[in-house]
């Protein structure tokens, strides 16, 4: 099973806000996870990203793959270098 950390859309109609979450690859954005590690929240000024630094090394050791926007977030919060 190919794993990727990748980001969950929530709220509402033009009010965005993400969960980091380790899913399966094959399975919807917005279907089911395997874990949330944390939360990401472009609304707010500055932008809001919180994430389990422990939790997201454990996958990241383990195989998972970051999105793109994943892998910046996971870099400016010092969990990748």
């Amino acid at each position: 099973m190919s794993t990727k950390m990748r980001l969950k859309r929530m709220g509402g109609k033009k009010k965005p806000f993400y969960r980091v979450v380790v899913t399966d690859s094959r399975k919807p954005r917005d279907g089911r996870v395997i874990e949330e590690i944390g939360t990401y929240d472009p609304g707010q000024e500055p932008s809001a990203f919180t994430v389990d630094q422990d939790r997201a090394r454990a996958w990241l050791e383990k195989g998972a793959q970051p999105t793109d926007r994943v892998r910046i977030l996971l870099t400016r919060a010092g969990v990748l270098q």
